[in-house]
């Protein structure tokens, strides 16, 4: 019955009720976490990576480094839109197999404060977010995120992602934050057409 209630709060935040999920456009969509130190990557970093190569964070040239892909390879791939169906990615978004799929996916990615209590539910509101005008990318989803992200390796997690493609990455492809952004729009587009 709560779960029932929490998706139908959910959906009318995201069209009616001002507040923390119907907000979008953070400016802070990755924070990176290991012991106590806190990196942030803010979205015109990430935007400016993505236009024209320029990487002035130093937490996400690490990561780009650790990604186990080249820099063209992630400016392609998390600039790659794919057409969706908004009901499609709804509806898998709202199934059993969707919410263990934003479980695994938010595993040690999760909302800076609130950490594990909201990171599906935000994700979620990301991705449909992103898909309403028909397409979904990684940089969309990033930008529609309503609460500031941050991948740890503390306490619960590993800091490691789950990408929801295994059988297409390896090393350290299989668990990189980046990695994980190439593959998130793409396996959410596969899962919604089924």
């Amino acid at each position: 019955m709560n779960r029932v209630v929490a998706l139908l709060l959910l959906g009318i935040s995201l069209a009616v009720i001002p507040g923390p999920f119907s907000k979008a456009n953070t400016q802070q969509p990755v924070r990176w976490q290991n012991g106590g130190s806190v990196s942030t990557t803010t979205y015109s970093e990430l935007e400016s990576f993505l236009v024209d190569g320029a990487v002035t964070d130093r937490a996400l040239q690490d990561a780009i480094q650790m990604s186990g892909w080249t820099t063209e390879e992630l400016r392609f791939g998390l600039n790659k839109s794919y057409a969706v169906d908004l009901a499609g990615v709804s509806r898998f978004l709202d199934s059993g197999a969707g919410e263990a799929f934003l479980k695994d996916q938010t595993s040690s990615y999760v909302p800076y404060w609130s950490q594990k209590t909201t990171a599906a539910m935000a994700l979620r509101a990301a991705i449909i977010a992103d898909a309403k005008d028909g397409l979904i990318s990684s940089i969309g989803i990033m930008k529609q995120l309503p609460v500031s992200f941050r991948l740890s390796g503390n306490g619960p997690t590993d800091g490691r992602q789950n990408v929801c493609a295994p059988d297409k990455v390896s090393g350290a492809q299989a668990t990189s934050l980046l990695s994980w952004y190439v593959f998130l729009p793409a396996c959410i587009k596969a899962n919604s057409e089924r």
